[in-house]
């Protein structure tokens, strides 16, 4: 029956589910503990301080989706580009200057005590993030020069410039020699969570997450986006404007990172610093990698590698190993989620040859 063969297509890639990811876990866990006992260290002990140190209680968990936070606002601006068939690097990037646009409106504005700043500052670090992505969105469809490139150059570029605004133009004189911007006012500072360090972006990614979820799967423009990806010719002949698509899915994605700089200024920082990304835009490509550029499945690995950077200051205070480990687990993780795909899709292969 069709109800009945629809059902079994459904378990099987359910099936096939479980089984990469019991499969990723298993190799994950072997990784870990070869990189632990190689570094002198009791594997499991690591690992269940891991484990305690991202999870273990509520300042824990509030530390974890503090750091998974902008890393889920980084994967979803991967994301948007990647259905089109693009390979943006640039959600860093585009971080920092949506962070550097929405600290500029508020300098340039005075840092007034109203009620529109919190809302102003962040639509300005929207754009920001927006307009960063616009030069390779340009350079994409008028020279075809590569995106990939493009973007990854711009992350440094964006980095380099905050670094000399707060040492320099925008620099706090009162702040004795250390390099940052004044302090927000209360009135563009995003609130906190559950008593923890967790703010409301947190909120704002999760609804985004979920609205992006819904207009690339049950929408015409997430169709238009796959079939760019997926057969370009196809789309063409379809009449679809492809560069119009190609320039709005990288502005999407810079408008989205531009919110997770803005975000972490609004509420983690305070003020504007050089080194306020923590690494969260390569991390969100690598959550939307391990997510398949699926915007939901992005909410659960951004937790995960939110989780394991978390861990890393309860590894240094109570292992006495430096936190650096938790980003030589996190590249473990992902090459034991390569290497599970890719037996899976090896498992796949033989068993098509096997029945042909």
């Amino acid at each position: 029956a069709p109800g009945g063969g629809l059902m079994n297509a459904m378990l099987s890639r359910v099936r096939a589910q479980t089984s990469g990811g019991a499969t990723a876990l298993a190799l994950f866990v072997a990784f870990a503990s070869v990189f632990f006992l190689a570094i002198g260290s009791n594997p499991l002990a690591m690992l269940a301080e891991i484990a305690r140190s991202a999870w273990g209680d509520s300042y824990a968990l509030g530390e974890t989706l503090l750091r998974a936070t902008p890393i889920l606002l980084c994967a979803l601006a991967t994301i948007v580009p990647a259905r089109a068939g693009l390979i943006s690097v640039g959600a860093e990037g585009q971080l920092y200057f949506g962070a550097l646009a929405g600290t500029g409106l508020l300098l340039a504005s005075g840092a007034p005590a109203s009620a529109w700043m919190l809302p102003a500052v962040l639509l300005a670090g929207a754009i920001g993030g927006a307009l960063w992505a616009l030069t390779p969105a340009l350079l994409r469809v008028g020279a075809n020069a590569n995106e990939t490139i493009s973007t990854l150059l711009l992350n440094y570029v964006a980095a380099l410039l905050v670094t000399w605004l707060v040492y320099g133009p925008w620099k706090n004189p009162q702040s004795q020699g250390w390099p940052a911007s004044i302090e927000f006012p209360m009135e563009a500072r995003l609130p906190l969570l559950w008593e923890s360090r967790a703010h409301a972006g947190l909120l704002i990614a999760l609804v985004l997450a979920v609205v992006l979820h819904v207009l690339l799967t049950r929408s015409r423009c997430g169709l238009e986006l796959d079939l760019m990806r997926s057969n370009p010719r196809a789309a063409l002949l379809a009449g679809f404007g492809q560069r119009r698509r190609i320039v709005l899915a990288l502005l999407a994605g810079g408008l989205l990172a531009g919110l997770a700089g803005i975000a972490e200024t609004a509420a983690v920082q305070g003020r504007l610093q050089a080194d306020l990304s923590n690494g969260a835009g390569l991390s969100g490509f690598l959550v939307a990698w391990l997510a398949r550029n699926h915007a939901l499945r992005a909410i659960a690995w951004a937790l995960v590698v939110g989780g394991l950077l978390a861990a890393g200051d309860g590894l240094q205070m109570n292992a006495n190993i430096p936190s650096s480990a938790t980003l030589v687990v996190q590249g473990l993780l992902f090459v034991a989620v390569l290497l599970a795909s890719g037996l899976r899709d090896w498992r796949h292969a033989r068993a098509g040859d096997s029945h042909g």
